[in-house]
């Protein structure tokens, strides 16, 4: 984009448009994965639906790349392509809820944490990922879990509509009685449809919730993994935990002793009556006695951000992800080499539940594509260090080739990185793909939206552009 185009866009859209000539371009370009850095042509922060559209419009008349940015937390970067003209949504940063309706309204630039602070002043809440500066967007229409999944299922399944900028610059509004069909498809299908203005979600009772961490030498990983994948699944909906392998960070409340120690263990989340909070975790008992074990109640929201600080912003990540119908024994084997492994403090691996309420919705109800998965895994290589990028990518590739026989075959979008090839996004969305595809074609014939795990609109005869790998 040459000084005249840039001045053309400027004059174009009410929020400012950022170049690689403005000093503010390298703090704009950064974003949450420092192991990417892109330099698109520019960024065009758009403050309202208004300026959405006319960015959409702008990047087609002039055969423009467009890519979509909202809290920056895409793993692989797909929000920032070299040479292409990002669409920033992070000004549209802004949350509505009615207590009555229990319905939130949220800017496509918001993040967790904005939803998370205006519905619990009202007592209520929404399924949502585990770290509070994850925007709102990206991990929509990803599917979405977190903390609530067991017990309210995706944030996909909570999604009741959404404001969409179509790839001709039109304006939509969608739900199950407004072109369902698109509806369908922004409930798992990713970025490929349409630049989201702002989302529409069900919320749900939830304040206080019951915290609890418990630890296990890194050695005793068989034992707890083969008493946690019974233990799980058999619990009430109330109860959530996911199981990690990772380094004991230094700080409270973990003691002195334990810090730099490579554990295995479970971060738990109870909904329920916290009065019943050391009857329940009991339980962690039955492995064997933990190293460590926590629990106190906290509001839901600092429970959301409890690893913000831990995982900040402009880290050298490499993520790799998986769904599991099940944990094989030999599975635990891979998990245990692994795990006395970790290559940096900060890496780790994480088995979330996507069971109970997730699995009340039907297969064809929405496009995610494993409502028969009981966990979602991810695999992640972190450090600050950008000379240790390639040893976090080496852990992450091996650990995931080395589980890969025992998955399900896809991973959950989000957790995808952009080198990993059109056969594992076919994987990701299974029978959901060919319905995806002609969806595409309706909406998207030109495949305009393309910086994504990208789904090509049936009858497409080449492979969709790319951003390249992390």
């Amino acid at each position: 984009m040459d000084g005249a185009t840039l001045d053309a866009l400027r004059e174009t859209l009410r929020g400012p448009v950022i170049g690689p000539q403005d000093d503010a371009y390298d703090e704009t370009r950064a974003i949450y994965n420092a192991m990417i850095d892109r330099h698109p042509a520019a960024f065009a922060r758009c403050v309202d639906a208004t300026d959405v559209i006319r960015t959409v419009r702008f990047a087609r008349e002039r055969g423009l790349d467009l890519a979509v940015r909202g809290g920056g937390h895409s793993g692989p970067g797909l929000c920032v392509v070299d040479d292409a003209l990002t669409l920033d949504l992070s000004l549209m940063r802004w949350v509505r809820v009615d207590p009555v309706t229990r319905t939130a309204w949220v800017g496509a630039g918001s993040q967790l944490g904005d939803l998370d602070h205006a519905a619990h002043g009202f007592g209520l809440g929404t399924p949502s990922g585990i770290n509070s500066t994850t925007g709102v967007g990206g991990l929509t229409l990803g599917g979405g879990h977190g903390y609530l999944t067991r017990k309210y299922g995706l944030t996909a399944d909570n999604l009741l509509g959404a404001d969409v900028v179509l790839a001709d610059g039109t304006f939509v509004t969608v739900s199950e009685d407004e072109r369902p069909d698109l509806f369908w498809a922004l409930r798992g299908g990713g970025g490929n449809f349409g630049v989201i203005t702002s989302f529409t979600y069900r919320l749900h009772p939830v304040d206080t919730i019951g915290f609890g961490v418990t630890m296990w030498p890194v050695e005793r990983t068989r034992e707890v993994l083969e008493w946690y994948r019974d233990f799980l699944p058999g619990a009430a909906e109330d109860v959530y935990g996911f199981f990690a392998l990772l380094v004991v960070p230094p700080g409270p409340p973990f003691p002195e002793e334990i810090h730099g120690q490579k554990v295995c263990g479970v971060v738990w989340c109870l909904t329920g009556d916290l009065g019943r909070m050391d009857e329940i975790f009991a339980a962690v008992d039955q492995p064997g006695p933990p190293t460590f074990h926590f629990a106190t109640p906290m509001p839901y929201p600092a429970l959301q951000s409890m690893f913000d600080e831990l995982y900040r912003k402009g880290l050298q990540w490499y993520w790799r992800g998986a769904f599991f119908d099940r944990i094989d024994d030999d599975s635990i084997d891979v998990h245990l080499t692994y795990g006395q492994n970790l290559p940096t403090p900060l890496s780790t691996m994480h088995l979330y539940p996507v069971d109970g309420a997730a699995h009340r919705v039907g297969p064809d109800e929405t496009a995610w594509g494993y409502r028969d998965a009981v966990w979602s895994g991810v695999i992640a290589g972190v450090d600050p260090d950008p000379a240790n990028a390639e040893l976090v990518k080496e852990w992450s590739g091996d650990y995931c080739r080395a589980l890969h026989p025992y998955s399900m075959g896809g991973s959950y979008v989000n957790f995808m990185g952009a080198d990993e090839g059109r056969d594992r996004v076919l994987a990701t969305y299974r029978r959901s793909y060919e319905r995806l595809a002609e969806i595409k074609r309706a909406y998207d014939p030109d495949n305009f939206f393309h910086a994504n795990q990208n789904i090509k609109p049936t009858g497409s005869p080449e492979p969709a552009k790319n951003a390249g790998s992390a």
